[in-house]
């Protein structure tokens, strides 16, 4: 039941990308059915000896740029699309041409299987990457894009593709399925990075126009400034990023000239022929739409994903008279389990919220539940990573404890046979320099 549950998103983003190749290349289905299934066992195959051989996040890296690569390949498309229709017998561009032969149908099948192979078998690291698993995913794989394929051409007969509008529904249900991973999910780095770049700009602007915090700067400037330190700017940036190159496919779809009828004699030969050039643009316009809906189902994944995080209770901890906080590695908390747990401390009117994680690879970090960029909404733990709850940003396990980014905030510590070992007011300077200014800053703008 587990490894249903894990296959249905993968396989419906499978299914609707070998439907998306059918109709893309109608005379090639064999060919797309064979170079798809190769590509996808080649992709399976392909990361379960990467995970397996390189350390880390390493090989998830590689995918997710892959799969960036894809978001890339569909802006130079949808560009490239707009330009082609606003002129009347432009020529076909050599790319749209290769993609019309066997060979092309043969590699576009064969990197898009690959993609999705290798999404799919980041479900499947550790103890579930065996030899059973991926016979089984490979022969229903194969089972089901001969399924699609056989069925494609009676259902969706109707359905007019063509090169722009494939690049874009491709690449919607590779985020469709990549979405479904959190290691592998490109849509809240994505925010985190725009966060940040807004964040970076209205910063330097300020220090290169010599902007001071003036009393005529009133609380609406400041209002208005602050929005562009809030994730909000984050999550529109993104969702910009993502769907103006299906914006792009329908506007080059409606910008597309009617057919010349002037030389036409017969009014209803010349009716007739635009009645069926805009039947022809409606048509088009339908995988865009798809497109989008697309999108949309992996933005909701992204944000709302179907996983639980490990998010213990805060336990209260004091400090000796001399000032040092004392952790236990062992008693009823066990900090050797490789989970974070978290604990906060208050002295002085003053508090501070952190937490104590041992790696997979042993080494012990302690971390203020924040960092220095998002406002302090804290950290859950889950699939190998912790997520910041304020930008849902994805920080591998192996990186927690370096500073920078999105990273938590590092405090100093000693780590002994006995426990780990805090100065208190380190930790709660450390939070008042960084967390408590973050927060001002993303209140109010200033």
């Amino acid at each position: 039941m587990a490894l249903a549950y894990k296959l249905i998103p993968l396989f419906l983003a499978w299914a609707g990308a070998v439907m998306v190749l059918g109709r893309g290349f109608p005379g090639r289905r064999p060919m797309v059915a064979v170079a798809g299934s190769a590509g996808y066992a080649g992709g399976l195959a392909a990361t379960f000896l990467l995970v397996r051989f390189l350390p880390g996040d390493l090989p998830f890296g590689i995918i997710k740029d892959a799969v960036g690569a894809g978001i890339i390949l569909m802006w130079g498309v949808s560009v490239a699309a707009v330009y082609r229709s606003t002129g009347r017998d432009v020529p076909l561009p050599w790319g749209e041409r290769f993609a019309h032969t066997r060979l092309g149908a043969g590699i576009c099948a064969l990197a898009t299987g690959i993609l999705v192979g290798a999404i799919c078998a980041c479900r499947f690291t550790g103890a579930d990457a065996s030899v059973p698993v991926f016979l089984l995913l490979v022969l229903a794989a194969v089972v089901l894009a001969c399924a699609v394929l056989a069925a494609e051409r009676f259902f969706f007969s109707s359905l007019t593709m063509y090169p722009s509008g494939m690049t874009v529904a491709l690449v919607a249900f590779l985020l469709l399925s990549s979405s479904s991973i959190l290691r592998l999910d490109l849509f809240s780095p994505l925010t985190m990075k725009v966060m940040k770049f807004a964040h970076d700009f209205v910063h330097q602007f300020f220090e290169s126009m010599l902007i001071p915090d003036h009393f005529f700067f009133n609380s609406f400037t400041w209002d208005f400034i602050g929005f562009f330190f809030g994730k909000q700017v984050g999550f529109w940036g993104a969702l910009i990023i993502w769907f103006v190159p299906v914006l792009l496919v329908a506007l080059a779809v409606n910008l597309v000239r009617l057919p010349a009828v002037a030389h036409i004699r017969q009014g209803a030969q010349r009716r007739k022929m635009l009645a069926a050039a805009i039947r022809e643009r409606r048509s088009r316009l339908v995988v865009p739409a798809l497109a989008a809906v697309i999108f949309a189902a992996a933005v909701y994944q992204s944000r709302f994903p179907s996983v639980e995080y490990w998010d213990p209770k805060p336990v209260s901890v004091t400090a000796s008279p001399s000032g040092e906080i004392f952790i236990p590695k062992k008693g009823e908390i066990d900090l050797e389990d490789e989970k974070l747990h978290k604990y906060l401390f208050k002295q002085g009117g003053r508090e501070a919220r952190f937490f104590v994680l041992m790696a997979p690879s042993g080494q012990w970090t302690v971390d203020l539940d924040a960092c220095a960029i998002c406002k302090p909404d804290g950290y859950g733990q889950a699939e190998g990573a912790v997520l910041c709850y304020y930008c849902r940003t994805l920080i591998p396990l192996d990186t927690v404890g370096k500073p920078g980014g999105c990273n938590p905030v590092p405090v100093p510590f000693t780590a002994k046979d006995d426990g780990i070992h805090i100065d208190g007011l380190t930790l709660i300077n450390r939070w008042g320099e960084t967390v408590q200014a973050t927060t001002r800053i993303k209140e109010t703008g200033k």
